[in-house]
Protein backbone atom coordinates (compact mmCIF):
# COMPACT_ATOMS: atom_id res chain seq x y z
CA UNK A 1 0.00 0.00 0.00
CA UNK A 2 1.41 3.42 -0.91
CA UNK A 3 2.07 6.11 1.67
CA UNK A 4 -0.85 8.21 0.35
CA UNK A 5 -3.26 5.29 0.61
CA UNK A 6 -2.08 4.53 4.13
CA UNK A 7 -2.70 8.16 5.09
CA UNK A 8 -6.20 8.09 3.62
CA UNK A 9 -7.03 4.85 5.44
CA UNK A 10 -5.67 6.19 8.71
CA UNK A 11 -7.55 9.48 8.40
CA UNK A 12 -10.78 7.61 7.59
CA UNK A 13 -10.31 5.34 10.59
CA UNK A 14 -9.69 8.36 12.81
CA UNK A 15 -12.88 9.91 11.53
CA UNK A 16 -14.87 6.80 12.39
CA UNK A 17 -13.35 6.78 15.85
CA UNK A 18 -14.21 10.45 16.27
CA UNK A 19 -17.86 9.83 15.47
CA UNK A 20 -17.95 7.06 18.05
CA UNK A 21 -16.39 9.16 20.78
CA UNK A 22 -18.72 10.81 23.29
CA UNK A 23 -16.43 12.71 25.63
CA UNK A 24 -17.60 13.89 29.02
CA UNK A 25 -18.57 17.56 29.26
CA UNK A 26 -15.49 19.80 29.23
CA UNK A 27 -15.39 22.82 31.49
CA UNK A 28 -14.86 25.98 29.46
CA UNK A 29 -16.25 24.64 26.18
CA UNK A 30 -19.83 24.54 24.94
CA UNK A 31 -21.83 21.40 24.33
CA UNK A 32 -22.34 20.63 20.65
CA UNK A 33 -25.71 22.16 19.65
CA UNK A 34 -28.39 19.71 18.52
CA UNK A 35 -30.50 21.86 16.17
CA UNK A 36 -30.39 25.09 14.19
CA UNK A 37 -32.00 27.35 16.80
CA UNK A 38 -29.71 25.99 19.50
CA UNK A 39 -26.72 26.51 17.22
CA UNK A 40 -27.62 30.20 16.93
CA UNK A 41 -28.13 30.69 20.67
CA UNK A 42 -24.92 28.85 21.54
CA UNK A 43 -23.01 30.91 18.96
CA UNK A 44 -24.24 34.11 20.59
CA UNK A 45 -22.98 32.92 23.98
CA UNK A 46 -19.62 31.84 22.52
CA UNK A 47 -18.82 35.11 20.76
CA UNK A 48 -19.77 37.11 23.83
CA UNK A 49 -17.57 35.02 26.08
CA UNK A 50 -14.53 34.87 23.79
CA UNK A 51 -14.59 38.57 22.92
CA UNK A 52 -15.19 39.74 26.48
CA UNK A 53 -12.49 37.64 28.16
CA UNK A 54 -10.49 40.11 30.28
CA UNK A 55 -7.13 40.95 28.69
CA UNK A 56 -7.17 37.85 26.45
CA UNK A 57 -10.19 38.38 24.21
CA UNK A 58 -10.25 38.99 20.46
CA UNK A 59 -8.70 42.44 19.79
CA UNK A 60 -11.28 45.06 18.93
CA UNK A 61 -9.00 46.48 16.21
CA UNK A 62 -9.21 43.13 14.43
CA UNK A 63 -12.98 42.87 14.85
CA UNK A 64 -13.44 46.30 13.30
CA UNK A 65 -11.56 45.08 10.21
CA UNK A 66 -13.50 41.80 9.96
CA UNK A 67 -15.26 41.01 6.69
CA UNK A 68 -16.67 37.77 8.04
CA UNK A 69 -16.98 35.83 11.29
CA UNK A 70 -17.49 32.09 11.80
CA UNK A 71 -18.56 30.73 15.19
CA UNK A 72 -18.36 26.96 15.73
CA UNK A 73 -19.34 25.81 19.23
CA UNK A 74 -18.45 22.42 20.70
CA UNK A 75 -16.03 21.20 18.02
CA UNK A 76 -14.98 17.65 18.90
CA UNK A 77 -11.30 16.87 18.32
CA UNK A 78 -9.99 13.34 18.85
CA UNK A 79 -6.68 11.78 17.92
CA UNK A 80 -4.08 9.19 18.55
CA UNK A 81 -1.20 10.24 16.31
CA UNK A 82 -3.56 10.99 13.42
CA UNK A 83 -6.82 12.66 14.32
CA UNK A 84 -9.98 14.31 13.19
CA UNK A 85 -12.26 17.16 14.17
CA UNK A 86 -15.92 17.89 13.54
CA UNK A 87 -18.31 20.65 14.46
CA UNK A 88 -21.31 22.68 13.33
CA UNK A 89 -21.59 26.44 13.45
CA UNK A 90 -22.54 29.60 11.61
CA UNK A 91 -20.81 32.20 9.48
CA UNK A 92 -21.77 35.80 8.68
CA UNK A 93 -20.50 38.04 5.89
CA UNK A 94 -20.18 41.81 6.07
CA UNK A 95 -21.51 43.55 2.97
CA UNK A 96 -19.69 46.25 1.06
CA UNK A 97 -21.97 48.78 2.75
CA UNK A 98 -20.68 47.62 6.16
CA UNK A 99 -23.90 45.88 7.17
CA UNK A 100 -23.93 42.23 8.23
CA UNK A 101 -25.97 39.57 6.44
CA UNK A 102 -27.84 36.68 8.02
CA UNK A 103 -25.98 33.71 9.52
CA UNK A 104 -25.40 30.75 7.19
CA UNK A 105 -24.96 27.32 8.75
CA UNK A 106 -21.66 25.56 8.16
CA UNK A 107 -19.78 22.40 9.10
CA UNK A 108 -16.12 22.06 10.04
CA UNK A 109 -14.40 18.73 9.52
CA UNK A 110 -11.06 17.22 8.64
CA UNK A 111 -8.03 15.25 9.75
CA UNK A 112 -4.79 16.36 11.28
CA UNK A 113 -1.32 14.86 11.49
CA UNK A 114 1.28 15.20 14.22
CA UNK A 115 2.06 14.07 17.74
CA UNK A 116 -1.48 14.22 19.06
CA UNK A 117 -3.32 12.20 21.63
CA UNK A 118 -6.63 12.64 23.42
CA UNK A 119 -10.13 14.02 23.07
CA UNK A 120 -11.41 17.51 23.70
CA UNK A 121 -14.11 20.00 22.82
CA UNK A 122 -13.37 23.51 21.65
CA UNK A 123 -15.35 26.61 20.83
CA UNK A 124 -13.83 28.15 17.72
CA UNK A 125 -14.10 31.63 16.23
CA UNK A 126 -12.64 32.49 12.84
CA UNK A 127 -12.22 36.14 11.92
CA UNK A 128 -12.04 36.68 8.15
CA UNK A 129 -10.04 39.68 6.96
CA UNK A 130 -11.18 39.31 3.33
CA UNK A 131 -14.39 38.35 1.57
CA UNK A 132 -12.70 35.90 -0.82
CA UNK A 133 -12.66 32.98 1.60
CA UNK A 134 -16.36 33.38 2.34
CA UNK A 135 -17.17 33.51 -1.35
CA UNK A 136 -15.35 30.20 -1.75
CA UNK A 137 -17.33 28.67 1.09
CA UNK A 138 -20.57 29.79 -0.56
CA UNK A 139 -19.69 27.96 -3.78
CA UNK A 140 -18.14 24.82 -2.37
CA UNK A 141 -15.66 23.81 0.29
CA UNK A 142 -12.60 25.59 1.68
CA UNK A 143 -9.61 23.94 3.34
CA UNK A 144 -7.94 26.19 5.88
CA UNK A 145 -4.24 26.61 5.34
CA UNK A 146 -4.47 25.35 1.74
CA UNK A 147 -7.22 27.26 -0.08
CA UNK A 148 -6.90 30.22 2.27
CA UNK A 149 -4.34 31.21 4.88
CA UNK A 150 -5.11 30.93 8.59
CA UNK A 151 -3.08 31.98 11.64
CA UNK A 152 -3.54 31.83 15.38
CA UNK A 153 -5.05 35.16 16.33
CA UNK A 154 -3.45 37.72 18.62
CA UNK A 155 -5.30 38.24 21.88
CA UNK A 156 -6.07 40.96 24.36
CA UNK A 157 -5.60 44.67 24.47
CA UNK A 158 -1.83 44.31 24.21
CA UNK A 159 -2.35 43.21 20.61
CA UNK A 160 -3.83 46.62 19.88
CA UNK A 161 -0.37 48.12 20.32
CA UNK A 162 1.59 45.25 18.74
CA UNK A 163 3.54 45.34 15.49
CA UNK A 164 0.76 43.36 13.78
CA UNK A 165 -1.71 46.24 13.57
CA UNK A 166 -2.27 45.51 9.88
CA UNK A 167 -3.43 41.94 10.67
CA UNK A 168 -2.08 40.60 7.40
CA UNK A 169 -3.37 37.02 7.58
CA UNK A 170 -6.59 36.16 5.71
CA UNK A 171 -8.16 34.38 8.70
CA UNK A 172 -7.36 34.52 12.41
CA UNK A 173 -8.47 31.61 14.57
CA UNK A 174 -9.44 31.59 18.23
CA UNK A 175 -10.51 28.72 20.47
CA UNK A 176 -11.53 27.97 24.03
CA UNK A 177 -10.85 24.48 25.28
CA UNK A 178 -9.60 22.38 28.15
CA UNK A 179 -8.49 18.76 28.26
CA UNK A 180 -5.66 16.55 27.02
CA UNK A 181 -4.76 17.32 23.44
CA UNK A 182 -1.28 18.13 22.09
CA UNK A 183 -0.37 19.63 18.73
CA UNK A 184 -3.89 20.54 17.58
CA UNK A 185 -4.13 23.00 14.71
CA UNK A 186 -7.04 24.45 12.74
CA UNK A 187 -4.94 24.13 9.59
CA UNK A 188 -6.13 21.29 7.39
CA UNK A 189 -9.74 21.54 8.50
CA UNK A 190 -12.41 22.20 5.88
CA UNK A 191 -15.45 24.48 6.01
CA UNK A 192 -18.57 23.66 4.03
CA UNK A 193 -22.06 25.14 3.85
CA UNK A 194 -24.67 23.04 5.70
CA UNK A 195 -27.38 23.25 3.04
CA UNK A 196 -29.89 21.13 4.93
CA UNK A 197 -29.67 23.26 8.07
CA UNK A 198 -30.07 26.46 6.05
CA UNK A 199 -33.19 25.09 4.35
CA UNK A 200 -34.75 24.03 7.65
CA UNK A 201 -33.96 27.25 9.50
CA UNK A 202 -35.05 29.66 6.76
CA UNK A 203 -37.88 27.47 5.47
CA UNK A 204 -36.77 27.48 1.83
CA UNK A 205 -35.60 24.66 -0.40
CA UNK A 206 -32.52 25.19 -2.55
CA UNK A 207 -31.51 28.35 -0.68
CA UNK A 208 -28.36 29.93 -2.16
CA UNK A 209 -25.79 30.90 0.51
CA UNK A 210 -25.27 34.21 -1.31
CA UNK A 211 -28.88 35.12 -0.50
CA UNK A 212 -28.20 34.49 3.17
CA UNK A 213 -24.99 36.50 3.15
CA UNK A 214 -26.71 39.42 1.40
CA UNK A 215 -29.42 39.41 4.08
CA UNK A 216 -31.73 41.84 2.36
CA UNK A 217 -34.80 40.11 0.94
CA UNK A 218 -34.68 36.93 3.02
CA UNK A 219 -37.11 36.60 5.91
CA UNK A 220 -35.18 35.35 8.94
CA UNK A 221 -36.23 34.04 12.36
CA UNK A 222 -35.75 36.29 15.38
CA UNK A 223 -32.70 34.31 16.57
CA UNK A 224 -30.84 35.24 13.36
CA UNK A 225 -31.57 38.92 13.97
CA UNK A 226 -30.25 38.61 17.53
CA UNK A 227 -26.98 37.04 16.38
CA UNK A 228 -26.49 39.58 13.60
CA UNK A 229 -27.03 42.43 16.06
CA UNK A 230 -24.50 40.98 18.51
CA UNK A 231 -21.87 40.62 15.76
CA UNK A 232 -22.61 44.15 14.53
CA UNK A 233 -22.10 45.50 18.06
CA UNK A 234 -18.73 43.80 18.52
CA UNK A 235 -17.44 44.92 15.10
CA UNK A 236 -18.63 48.52 15.24
CA UNK A 237 -16.19 51.43 15.17
CA UNK A 238 -18.38 53.13 17.74
CA UNK A 239 -18.25 50.34 20.33
CA UNK A 240 -17.28 51.48 23.82
CA UNK A 241 -14.33 49.64 25.37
Amino acid sequence: MTANKKLLVATFAAGLALLAVRPAPVEGASAAPENEAERIETSIAVIRELVDLPEVGVPEALLRKAQGIAIIPGVIQAAYGIGGQYGKGVVLLRGEDGRWGWPAFIRLFGGSIGWQIGVQKSDIILVFKTRQGLEKIATGRVTLGADIGVSAGPVGRRAEASTDLEFEAEIYSYSRSKGLFAGVSIKGASLQVDEGANEVFYGRKGLDPHEIFAGRELKAPEAATKLRDVVATYTSDRRKI
